[in-house]
């Protein structure tokens, strides 16, 4: 049921499902990414054992998130932020970027 308590038609269905799809080839895709052989986690983990300077850059992108996470998260005082919403369509687009990079050129 949407927000005004009233059913949710066709339309809304649809494009609901394809939200769910978008965020989740998102998801699979970085995956993917991440763990494969000389994925994103394999460079990372090169990078901070060679260079000592990496492993100061690792507080401060903790804290970084941190204080994101604090802003998307906290409550408006009065009404309501669509803050909570830029997460849902980065990874939106991030799928988006995958399924397109799929199709038009067969892998990821």
């Amino acid at each position: 049921m949407s927000q005004s308590g009233k059913p949710d038609n066709l339309f809304a269905t649809l494009t609901a499902l394809c939200r769910l799809g978008l965020v989740l080839i998102g998801l699979i895709g970085i995956m993917v990414h991440v763990f494969r052989e000389s994925g994103w986690l394999n460079h990372l983990i090169n990078k901070v054992f060679t260079s000592t300077a990496w492993l100061l850059v690792i507080p401060v992108m903790l804290a970084v998130l941190y204080v994101v996470n604090r802003w998307l998260s906290s409550a408006p005082e009065k009404g309501s932020y669509k803050r909570g919403d830029i997460p849902l369509y980065i990874m939106m687009g991030v799928g988006a970027l995958f399924l397109a990079k799929l199709l038009f050129l067969g892998h990821w």
